[in-house]
């Protein structure tokens, strides 16, 4: 990591408080941290700073009990930070759901072990809070997605064809105005629907990243290329072993391979050569992520039973262009609207 990363963080830490997360300062915070990874020792010590009055306990030093007695002594929009260098754990508790549920506001860092090194350089990078870029470009993504009736991205000599509306853009760009909560797991930056009509989607895609079944990011010596008919994989060109494995994954539990997810990443931190191992994370990656498998938690369709639904594995294409309607939004490695 480089040698000021601590006070990079800081810098942009306090945006994320004031602009995104908009915690004030007479309000109770709790952070919860390990010290099992360089980036969750850099990032705790940067929210030290940032959160002089706050209580900080190491996850690893108190029982569940403790966690609990913590929580248990905060009120409705106080803040909770979860710093995490795997996904904190208590119990059948699901940390992240139940604090909504007591309408605290959260910054969730997770996985932080899985990006050491130069990736922790990115990861840092990554939490530049800009809401004029965030809120500007997400918004307008949002109207074009809405309103468009079909959409084209080109991968670099292939082209893969939305022939159907899409579903209303459901926006990650720090505004928390019109949800029910507020905060959740930084970095932040996306913009994502699904064609209206699944089986609208036809053509070919190239990919240059992929999540593995380590839930890692899985980027291959050169491009897959995805054959897309009727909205599912029908054949593939160029791939790897691993790859195939996701596939056969897929498969064996749902018999085919779903095209769903259609996400632009508005993170210009990670890019198709500044990549961090964890999937969850690059998934804001500035350009268009895809999902595959029948899993989706925001969309219903008729033509897939969510309770036999089990895979959303996020694979990441070569963005050259991407139009809604006749508008291109995408070029040169930048939204352009």
């Amino acid at each position: 990591m480089l040698p000021d990363a601590i006070a990079t963080a800081e810098k942009h830490l306090r945006d994320i408080l004031a602009l995104a997360i908009q915690h004030d300062e007479a309000r109770s915070a709790l952070v919860v941290f390990d010290t099992r990874s360089d980036l969750a020792v850099t990032l705790t010590a940067a929210y030290r700073r940032c959160l002089p009055t706050a209580v900080f306990i190491d996850f690893d030093a108190v029982t569940p009990e403790a966690i609990f007695t913590e929580f248990a002594k905060l009120v409705a929009a106080d803040l909770v930070v979860l710093i995490q260098s795997t996904n904190f754990r208590l119990e059948a508790f699901r940390i992240r759901v139940e604090l909504f549920k007591r309408s605290f506001k959260v910054i969730e860092h997770p996985h932080l072990g899985r990006m050491p090194d130069k990736q922790a350089d990115y990861y840092i990078e990554s939490l530049a809070y800009d809401p004029a870029y965030f809120r500007g470009v997400g918004n307008a993504l949002k109207q074009r997605i809405d309103s468009a009736v079909h959409g084209v991205i080109d991968s670099g000599g292939e082209q893969l064809a939305f022939g159907s509306p899409f579903e209303p853009a459901k926006l990650n760009v720090g505004d928390y105005s019109e949800m029910n909560n507020v905060g959740g797991q930084f970095p932040i930056g996306e913009v994502f629907t699904e064609a209206q009509d699944l089986e609208a989607v036809n053509g070919r895609v190239r990919i240059f990243a992929f999540g593995d079944t380590s839930f890692s990011t899985n980027k291959p010596t050169q491009p897959i290329t995805l054959v897309i008919s009727k909205g599912k994989v029908v054949d593939t060109l160029n791939s790897t072993s691993e790859f195939e494995l996701v596939l056969a994954n897929i498969r064996a539990d749902e018999g085919e391979v779903w095209l769903r997810e259609l996400g632009f990443g508005l993170n210009r931190a990670f890019t198709q050569n500044k990549i961090v191992s964890d999937i969850g994370t690059y998934e804001r990656m500035c350009g268009i992520h895809l999902s595959l498998g029948a899993k989706h938690g925001v969309y219903s369709k008729e033509l897939i039973r969510r309770a036999t639904a089990r895979h959303h594995v996020d694979v990441f294409a070569v963005t050259e262009s991407v139009s809604l309607g006749d508008e291109v939004v995408y070029w040169d490695g930048a939204w352009q609207v």
